[in-house]
């Protein structure tokens, strides 16, 4: 199945902000997900990947190192998975 990420504005911004290092195991989290989907990151302990409550309802979360996390949301376009990341942040899930 082919997955393709869509990063909003909001995710743009924290990635600008965001250290280096985050950055790059973002982009390796963003290479394994569009090329073998989101199932692949429950290979991964480190990822750490779940489904978040209240009002992230809806939205999942992986960990990029000990204190910065991706949120996103999954869809579906035809046949094609979208994966819409909505925050790249230091674990503060405040929108």
């Amino acid at each position: 199945m082919k997955t393709k990420i869509i990063e909003t504005h909001s995710a743009e911004k924290d990635l600008d902000k965001a250290p280096k290092e985050v950055v790059k195991s973002y982009e390796i989290w963003a290479r394994l997900v569009e090329e073998h989907g989101v199932p692949i990151l429950r290979n991964f302990k480190g990822y750490h990947d779940e489904k978040l409550k209240y009002e992230w309802e809806g939205h999942r979360s992986s960990r990029l190192n000990l204190k910065w996390r991706v949120i996103y949301k999954v869809g579906r376009e035809g046949l094609l998975e979208v994966v819409s990341v909505v925050r790249v942040t230091p674990h503060d899930y405040r929108r």
